[in-house]
């Protein structure tokens, strides 16, 4: 043991004390989850405690204390935290009950204060039992409402169904306001009975009893209307069957297929463009109702079938010949079964990162890279994807990367400066991303210089780790002090990465598809070495670090970078970026020197191949394109 000690590597025991602080930071976060247990404990106790007290105060009667204790139950209620109101339903104790027993408590109260039965008494025990009728009408309405409206059995966008008119769903509150929510309009009846009984006002809790009955019954009018104009969309096969029937008119040649998160949408977006400028007619199909919203704009008709079930019976797809995979999913699996289409995984960005050679990738007929270094990665990984179904495309969407930025241009007084982090990926045994170990240092060590910063971190970043989530809070703040120069931080969808690329002299980046897609702009960049490997082991690694100058955890080589690019003829690394250009890239085609035209005819292969295949196999023959 004492041996294996002292051999650790010289990043395993850079990784000791990280390792400790995470354990505190783990303990520490323990101690909190035990405060908020028993801040949870204590607001259930009391929730539990006000309604045995206001049924004691009741049959006192004591109406002065039911009138103070009233209120401080409704509180309780609101304050209670979701996991513990989720335990009592469990229990047969749910809001429900809860606020019947409150109400039984207050007509307990009047029924002891109010001898030989006044109307009002009866007044107000008919208006609480009408309004809990009243109520579940409306909660079954708004559910079946937000199931016809938002969970129809597909989603679309840019496709206008004419044998299907939607109607406008109803707003937003009002389909919210239903289940537990609507229990507190009994309060108009429960606090007005206990206050003014004694003053001689009993009538007052029957009127509130008969305004909260009158305020569900608008909103159930109100639903009930739209519930009429929407009853077509519950009709679950009439929606598919509309849907499937224009797709089938639209007769699509080439489908993206993608299935993830929300967070996860980027890597369908950035095909968008690519795919509405090739002249075979692409359908997208989602699966995930989520990425309806999230995937970014676009002109292509757009299909979400969330059922496995739907989507394998969605007949219209049955004339697609391509079908291009952005990502490696589970849930490929419905689009790759259909007969007749050719896969294609296409990615979403050329890196030396594991996602780059992942074995599942050997299920596709054809793996779309973008250079020879695409296709020497799986040869070197040994993941059983065949070297003749690996394709090289280009990388269609760096056709706008400009190769000088604004500081060399002479059009900006400081050299720009880009600092695109990847994220932290799903585990620790990879160390790619910088932005915890040395994000926060890097931009700090750049804002004392005199260049302008743009930070882009990955859209994922701080999605499973909270140290990537601190670090990059520690940056938004650095960024966030005045010092004369207009630095940017870019955490949303615009600009994009590429707008970013252009407006940027020099890159700070991980191993990442970031950095293979910046070499096309032939400008400098610096690769994070977060696990200070020597340089020669490092490139000979990740060979998109070839023509890159290599930072280490420490930072030492940052003052001499900076000093290599301010002086002229001193970046040493510009041959060497010329050439990689092509290896990664691919070099420039002579039939198509345009990288959208080389991608499309990739796609028309891929189409043939299919339609001899689908020849073969007897089905039907695709029609020409409307296009054409």
């Amino acid at each position: 043991m004492g041996g294996n000690i002292r051999g650790r590597t010289a990043s395993e025991a850079r990784l000791t004390p990280l390792a400790r602080r995470l354990a505190l930071a783990a303990g520490g976060r323990r101690g909190l989850r035990r405060l908020a247990g028993g801040h949870r404990g204590l607001l259930t106790a009391l929730t539990l405690a006000s309604y045995p007290a206001l049924l004691a105060a009741a049959v006192w009667p004591l109406p002065a204390t039911f009138a103070v204790l009233a209120p401080l139950s409704y509180a309780a209620e609101t304050a209670l935290p979701g996991r513990a109101a989720a335990a009592l339903s469990r229990a047969h104790l749910g809001a429900t009950v809860r606020f019947l027993a409150r109400e039984t408590a207050a007509v307990v109260l009047l029924a002891r204060m109010a001898p030989g039965r006044p109307w009002w008494y009866a007044a107000l025990a008919t208006g609480l039992f009408l309004f809990h009728g009243v109520r579940a009408a409306q909660t079954w309405l708004a559910c079946r409402l937000d199931r016809v409206h938002h969970q129809m059995p597909v989603v679309t966008r840019n496709i206008r169904l004419t044998a299907l008119p939607i109607p406008p769903a109803p707003p937003r509150a009002l389909l919210a306001w239903r289940g537990t929510r609507p229990l507190y309009l009994d309060a108009l009846a429960i606090v007005p009975a206990a206050a003014l009984t004694p003053s001689g006002l009993g009538w007052a809790g029957a009127a509130g009893a008969a305004a909260a009955v009158a305020l569900e019954a608008v909103v159930t009018a109100t639903l009930l209307v739209h519930a009429r104009r929407a009853a077509h969309l519950g009709d679950r096969r009439r929606v598919l069957s509309a849907v499937d029937e224009w797709v089938a008119a639209y007769r699509p040649e080439v489908v993206m297929y993608f299935s993830g998160p929300a967070t996860a949408a980027y890597q369908a977006t950035m095909w968008l463009s690519t795919l509405e400028r090739i002249r075979p007619r692409t359908l997208v199909v989602l699966r995930e109702r989520s990425l309806a919203t999230a995937l970014g704009p676009t002109t292509l008709p757009v299909v979400c079938i969330p059922s496995s079930v739907d989507l394998m019976n969605f007949r219209a797809l049955d004339g697609v010949r391509v079908a291009l995979f952005p990502a490696n999913v589970g849930n490929n699996i419905h689009m790759l079964r259909v007969p007749g289409v050719r896969s294609v995984f296409i990615g979403h960005g050329d890196s030396d990162k594991e996602a780059s050679f992942n074995p599942y990738t050997k299920v596709y007929d054809e793996v779309w890279v973008a250079g020879p270094a695409g296709r020497d990665r799986y040869l070197r990984a040994q993941v059983g994807v065949r070297d003749e179904a690996v394709e090289e495309v280009g990388r269609p969407q760096l056709a706008g990367i400009r190769r000088t930025g604004p500081h060399t241009k002479g059009t900006a007084p400081y050299r720009t400066i880009l600092y695109a982090p990847t994220w932290e990926g799903w585990s620790d045994d990879v160390f790619h991303s910088s932005l915890v170990a040395m994000g926060p240092a890097i931009v700090r060590a750049l804002l004392a210089q005199p260049v302008r910063v743009i930070y882009k971190p990955h859209p994922l970043t701080g999605h499973r780790s909270p140290a990537a989530r601190t670090a990059h809070r520690r940056i938004m703040a650095l960024l966030g002090e005045r010092t004369g120069i207009p630095h940017v931080a870019v955490t949303g969808r615009e600009p994009s990465l590429y707008d970013c690329f252009n407006e940027a002299d020099v890159l700070i980046s991980d191993i990442s598809s970031v950095v293979s897609d910046f070499v096309a702009s032939g400008k400098p960049y610096v690769v994070t070495n977060v696990a200070a490997l020597s340089g020669d082991r490092f490139r000979e690694r990740y060979p998109a670090a070839g023509a890159a100058y290599l930072l280490g955890p420490d930072l030492a080589e940052l003052p001499d970078i900076l000093r290599r690019l301010d002086a002229p003829g001193e970046d040493e690394m510009a041959g060497a970026r010329r050439a990689l250009r092509g290896y990664l890239l691919g070099p420039d085609h002579p039939d198509h020197p345009d990288p959208l035209a080389r991608f499309e005819d990739a796609v028309r292969r891929a189409a043939a191949r299919a339609e001899e295949r689908a020849r073969f196999l007897g089905l039907e023959a695709l029609a020409p394109s409307a296009h054409d």
